[in-house]
Order: C-alpha cells, then structure tokens, then sequence
C-alpha cells in the first residue's frame, strides 16, 4: 500500500492495488478511520466520469462520502473500474468499454470478496453504494449478491432500463434506490417500475425537483451535454446538489446501513 497526501479529516486514505476479475488489477482508494473499524466495510462503485480529478485525487462527491463512512467507524473502499483497464469516462461513449452488468459487477464481486477478507473488514458481509454508472451496477450486483460476501446495496439514480428487461431479476439482498423525480439522465418512472417487483426487499426514494448528482456538495445545478445516453435522447441532462435532498439522503444511507452501531 502506498500511502499519499489527503485533506486533513479524521480518516486514513490510500492508494492500492488488489486481484480483480480475469487478470485485471484493479486500482482503487481506500479510506479507513482513525480508530479500529466498526461494523461492515463499504464498498463504492463510482459513476460513469470515474471518480478521480485531473490532480488524482477523489472529487468531491467521493471524498464527501468517505468522510460519512469513515467518521463511522467504516473502511471505504473505491475501485477504479475505468483507468484500470486503461479507459476514460464513459459519460460519452456510446460503445462503451467497460458495463455495468459485465465488467463492473465482476469487479464488484472481486473487491467484496477482497475487503472482507481484509483485517478492516473483519470477515463481515461487505455493504455496497454506487452512483450513476455504478449504481446501475449495484442493481445488478444485487441479482448475483449471494456469490460474494455483500450485505446491504444502495443504487443512487442508477438506470434502470436494462435490469427492468432481465424478468427474473431479483435482489438478493436488502437494496435502497436513491433518485431525482427530476432526473434527465436516469429517469425515476423505471426505477420506481423496478423497486415494486419486491417492495420486501426494494427500498425506493424519490425526491422532488433533484437533479443527477443531488447529493454532491456544493455543486450548483447545470446542464451538461454531449451524453451518450439520456431520458429524451438528446445528449443533454442537469447535474448538480439539491440541498433537502442531500440531507435526507445522508440520513437515509446511516440509517439503512446502521452507521454509528
């Protein structure tokens, strides 16, 4: 483990490698708390940009989130899915590299599988978030879930469309669907189509008037075009923090994966 600059936060983060699926070498951060771990790991799947700026570092939006998780107690693990196998974002590409339901959830599998067996992941069934690219890949992961050690899964605005044509689809274990009703890149109708299969299992939340991204902090809303894939076609969806929504959201992901206990 190489260990690298972070912002000063009560957490440890690192640069490191682990085994991923068919020979690939997944490279991925790992934020861990001060003190000894408390409870499950947490394992993010990041969106379809990736997660890293132009410098190396996690964006806001991911350092936001470790922060929450490891000021609970939790490790934070953040595999590179895309710069692993030498891609980019996928944001606008229409035949894309590296897919949810292909690439994505084996790596998923690979690292739950790796941060379990880690001494901060004490063994435990490991919980899963994802945003966007990623959360589509948490609700396919959830079909599969019961193949590596995953317990809880929350999918903020995944596309749903895909997994709603899989008619067995099920999840395996207990998931939570983040989304914007306003939402112009992964609409909500579908995910809300999605989620009533199993209401037992399937948590669904929908916020009104959020955008794509309404849990990033301190991101004013804009319209960002040249989309590969959008809800009316045209390239161009609106991404950026809802404020209530981002509250709520926090709240929601404590108390559905028993931060703080």
């Amino acid at each position: 483990m190489l260990l690298v600059a972070a912002p000063a936060c009560a957490m440890q983060q690192r640069m490191i490698s682990l085994p991923g699926p068919d020979g690939v070498t997944l490279t991925a951060e790992l934020f861990l708390p001060e003190g000894p771990p408390r409870g499950p790991a947490v394992l993010g799947l990041h969106g379809c940009a990736g997660f890293r700026r132009a410098d190396g570092q996690p964006t806001a939006l991911y350092m936001a989130w470790a922060r929450h998780f490891t000021d609970a107690g939790r490790a934070f693990l953040l595999p590179d899915s895309f710069a692993s196998r030498g891609e980019g974002e996928q944001c606008t590409q229409r035949g894309r590299g590296v897919l949810p339901g292909r690439e994505r959830v084996a790596d998923t599998m690979a690292a739950a599988r790796w941060l379990s067996a880690q001494p901060f992941g004490q063994g435990l069934p490991v919980d899963v978030v994802g945003w966007s690219h990623g959360g589509s890949t948490v609700l396919w992961a959830a079909g599969a879930a019961q193949t590596a050690p995953i317990g809880r899964m929350i999918a903020f605005y995944p596309g749903c469309n895909a997994v709603n044509r899989v008619g067995l689809w099920r999840p395996a274990q207990p998931l939570l669907i983040l989304i914007g009703e306003a939402d112009d890149w992964t609409p909500a109708a579908p995910c809300a189509q999605l989620a009533a299969r199993d209401p037992q299992r399937i948590t669904y939340h929908a916020y009104p008037g959020a955008h794509h991204g309404f849990d990033a902090p301190n991101t004013p809303i804009r319209a960002r075009s040249g989309l590969a894939f959008t809800a009316n076609g045209n390239g161009v969806a609106h991404y950026g923090t809802d404020l209530v929504a981002r509250a709520d959201a926090l709240a929601r992901v404590s108390s559905f994966f028993n931060l703080g206990r």
